[in-house]
């Protein structure tokens, strides 16, 4: 760094120190000037202080974004772990509670199915929810309104059933699919069908979309443990990383 350049910085640290219209006279236009002309000659010589700069920010950026995700999750813990209407399997009694907003008709939710088992059935101390969260079309609601209205007409035990089933379902959904679906599974098509359209799991999806917005949540999958929040698809070794740290919290 030339003595010019040193100067200038020092000249211009102290100026930010004063109000802007003590900063601007502290400095003389041909001053500033030269500042900016040193300035420039330093980065076309030093590139990789704009790249160091850019980090710094990102990673700034980084910690405030995932900051403001604890707060969140802080702010609705009640809704988030504790609701009136989610399934809960696991370890009902476990040390530490994993939830996941999905969308049967979501690829990374797909993908990230057979590892979230594996997580919670090595672990055996996962208390996990499911919330339904369809937001991927007509199809996805549909889905949706099929798996809420099988838990609330067969139990928790068949909901997990459908569920599993709906994770590697490729087809559509007209009547006589999802008749075929909950007769694989020994359930009665006939109640489960005719409590789809109903005002109880209507307001299920509901309160989960409202949710969602207050967490700002626009994809899926999303996981939520306490203080923490992961948007998008983690591999096994990343989510088994993840709950060891929520526990050391």
């Amino acid at each position: 760094m030339s003595k010019t350049f040193r100067s200038m910085m020092l000249a211009g640290a102290a100026a930010l120190t004063l109000s802007p219209l003590a900063a601007q006279a502290e400095m003389s236009e041909a001053e500033r000037a030269d500042f900016r002309e040193e300035v420039r000659a330093y980065l076309m010589e030093h590139p990789e202080v704009i790249l160091e700069a850019v980090q710094s920010l990102e990673s700034k950026q980084a910690d405030q974004k995932a900051q403001a995700d604890v707060d969140l999750v802080a702010d609705n813990a009640a809704e988030i772990f504790n609701d009136d209407h989610s399934w809960v399997g696991g370890n009902p009694d476990g040390d530490i509670t994993l939830v996941e907003f999905m969308d049967y008709r979501c690829g990374y939710c797909r993908k990230a199915f057979q590892e979230v088992e594996d997580l919670v059935k090595g672990d055996g101390n996962i208390r996990f929810v499911l919330k339904e969260f369809p937001i991927l079309g007509e199809e996805s609601v549909t889905a949706s309104r099929l798996a809420i209205a099988t838990q609330l007409e067969a139990g928790d035990d068949a909901y997990k059933d459908l569920h599993d089933a709906l994770m590697a379902y490729q087809g559509g959904f007209d009547e006589t699919a999802m008749t075929r679906i909950l007769s694989g599974l020994d359930l009665d098509p006939q109640p489960i069908l005719a409590r789809m359209d109903s005002d109880e799991v209507t307001s299920v999806i509901a309160k989960n979309h409202a949710l969602a917005q207050q967490l700002q949540i626009n994809g899926t999958p999303t996981f939520i443990l306490p203080e923490t929040m992961l948007r998008g698809y983690v591999p096994l070794a990343g989510m088994q990383q993840l709950v060891a740290e929520a526990r050391d919290k």
